[in-house]
């Protein structure tokens, strides 16, 4: 039976690797939305399975016409709380409209479904979003939760690892746990769930879980190099520091942001269920932080964020 799957925002770094494990699958197209086609990898410009549709995320009749006879939309949107929050509810109202049955959110985090409103700004948007689908009579929510991307990890903003002393830069005992999925893991149980027709709610899906003590022990066996661990204080000296830099900051998220990520990873509060959901899909064989370190030189590690999901 032949299925069509709608991917909003499209030309996103992970939406470009949802769409390639989309279409592993001969009977699926795919239909995409976003502001600049031209934007799309050259490979998807040509294909002859997807389909893209320009417009608007504040237009609803651009998006009725994107959502109309899909079986499922996976959105991809990435950018401010406007967009998170008021663009996915336009796009939910679509999706109301038209009849289709399942809206995979675009959440692909830790899971904020624990948090309270103003815990980690962020990830407010998810929590209304999430909310407003369940106001709605046929159509149901999809959110699929994966902890944090573990490219991420790595990045200099993220401010943990250091590249050039080659040093992990902690708060609390060194032994909380981190629960990491790459985006091409997390792309492939995105496109494993759009295809499962029964996959509805909060699906649980990990890379691994390891902590800095752990990813450091790796990182000396794989590298054959002395990886420096820097202790900068407890749990609540983090959480002291993010509340004055927000506070501080404000109206600037990239101020404080990086220091919520880093207290809610490590807390506990949003960890994902013990009983994760990776085994539905067993031909998805997840990244473990030993897989992605030894597929990529010591020297890169803070550049694969920019890199993930680059296609031709």
């Amino acid at each position: 039976m032949a299925i069509i799957v709608g991917v909003a925002g499209i030309t996103g770094k992970f939406a470009n690797l949802v769409v390639e494990n989309l279409l592993q699958q001969p009977n699926v197209t795919v239909r995409g939305f976003c502001r600049n086609a031209s934007k799309l990898p050259p490979s998807f410009q040509t294909s002859q399975r997807i389909d893209v549709i320009q417009g608007d995320s504040k237009d609803l009749k651009a998006l009725r016409s994107f959502v109309k006879g899909t079986d499922v939309i996976i959105c991809c949107y990435l950018g401010d709380d406007e967009l998170m929050t008021n663009g996915q509810k336009l796009l939910v109202d679509a999706c109301d409209l038209e009849g289709v049955r399942r809206y995979i959110a675009s959440d692909y985090c830790l899971d904020f479904t624990k948090l309270e409103y103003g815990q980690l700004p962020a990830k407010d948007p998810m929590k209304i979003v999430k909310e407003y689908i369940e106001t709605k009579q046929t159509l149901e929510g999809v959110h699929v939760l994966i902890g944090i991307f573990m490219e991420t990890f790595w990045s200099k903003y993220f401010d943990v690892w250091n590249p050039d002393e080659y040093k992990f830069s902690f708060y609390g005992s060194g032994d909380e746990l981190w629960e990491s999925t790459t985006y091409g893991t997390a792309a492939e149980y995105v496109a494993a769930v759009a295809l499962d027709g029964n996959a509805v709610g909060e699906q649980h899906f990990l890379g691994d879980r390891k902590s800095i003590r752990q990813i450091a022990a790796i990182c000396e066996e794989v590298y054959g190099r002395k990886i420096h661990l820097e202790r900068l204080g407890t749990l609540d000296d983090l959480y002291d520091s993010m509340q004055q830099s927000y506070r501080e900051n404000r109206s600037n998220i990239y101020a404080y942001l990086a220091k919520f990520y880093q207290y809610y990873c490590q807390s506990g509060q949003t960890y994902l269920k013990k009983d994760l959901d990776n085994a539905k899909y067993p031909s998805v064989k997840p990244v473990t932080f030993e897989d992605f370190l030894h597929s990529h030189k010591l020297e890169d590690l803070a550049d694969t964020y920019q890199n993930a999901g680059k296609r031709d």
